[in-house]
């Protein structure tokens, strides 16, 4: 239950996103168009501290956009990042990067020899994902989802990727609740005092019936789309304008992209 609370704080933050901040009053398109220029500034960096600049730039952003710096590092620093040091961590060593060497690590009888050249390609493999992965979620957060959908199609994202998305976002919400309600059902009527067997014959029974209810649900979902005229495409009724301080925004983003594609490839 605490991973499914967990879940819906994270996919459904649209109070973040209706909070007076600086991102929020900036224009969807330009938001878009400034946080991926920051993406590809990291993924085109092969300097820690060039990355580690851009994340500075992240939790600022947070701070000014009215997020709690305890709830965005909450949300940046599980799963993805965690995931990363699982791949990072191999290739710190010699059999897979050689180099100089750092330490020695021994397990039993088998001895791993840590390299200068492996740790310095899992920081940056690391970092890349971290301040990825945070600039993303600062952008879900202080986005709605119907804007955000709506700027994919206007930067000519495929209508049948938008759909998907954006039924898919609506799906989970109900996807949630059956979870929730299915638990609590089971726990009402058989408590924990279970057997493995008979806990196994549970959880599988649940997940035949969850799929079943799925199945007949988003066609029900679809359904009703289709007659309340739903075509696919994202209308919203705000009207999209570019200020004076969006602009701003989007010039020091590419300011940053231009600096670290020079230093990168052309400074040497």
């Amino acid at each position: 239950m605490g991973a499914v609370s967990f879940l819906k704080e994270s996919v459904f933050a649209d109070e973040h996103a209706g909070q007076k901040g600086f991102l929020q009053a900036r224009d969807p398109r330009v938001k878009v168009a400034a946080i991926l220029l920051l993406v590809l500034s990291v993924l085109f960096s092969r300097q820690i501290a060039f990355i580690g600049g851009i994340y500075l730039v992240s939790l600022v952003l947070a701070g000014c956009s009215s997020i709690n710096l305890a709830f965005f590092l909450g949300r940046t620093w599980l799963f993805v990042p965690l995931f990363a040091i699982f791949i990072a961590v191999p290739s710190a060593f010699s059999v897979f990067t050689p180099g100089e060497q750092l330490a020695v690590i021994k397990i039993g009888v088998f001895s791993f020899q840590v390299t200068k050249q492996g740790i310095a390609g899992a920081s940056i493999f690391f970092s890349r994902v971290l301040v990825s992965v945070s600039l993303c979620v600062l952008l879900s957060l202080t986005t709605r989802h119907y804007a955000l959908l709506k700027v994919l199609r206007i930067f000519r994202v495929p209508q049948v990727f938008v759909m998907t998305l954006g039924m898919c976002y609506r799906y989970i919400f109900l996807f949630i609740g059956i979870i929730q309600d299915t638990y609590t059902a089971i726990k009402s009527r058989c408590g924990y005092g279970l057997s493995s067997m008979k806990g196994q014959k549970i959880v599988a029974w649940s997940i035949a019936t969850l799929w079943q209810r799925s199945y007949r649900m988003q066609n029900q979902v679809y359904d009703a789309m289709l007659s309340r005229g739903y075509s696919g495409e994202v209308y919203i009724l705000d009207d999209l304008r570019a200020g004076i301080k969006d602009i701003l925004f989007l010039a020091g983003a590419t300011v940053i992209f231009l600096l670290i594609i020079w230093r990168t490839y052309f400074s040497n």
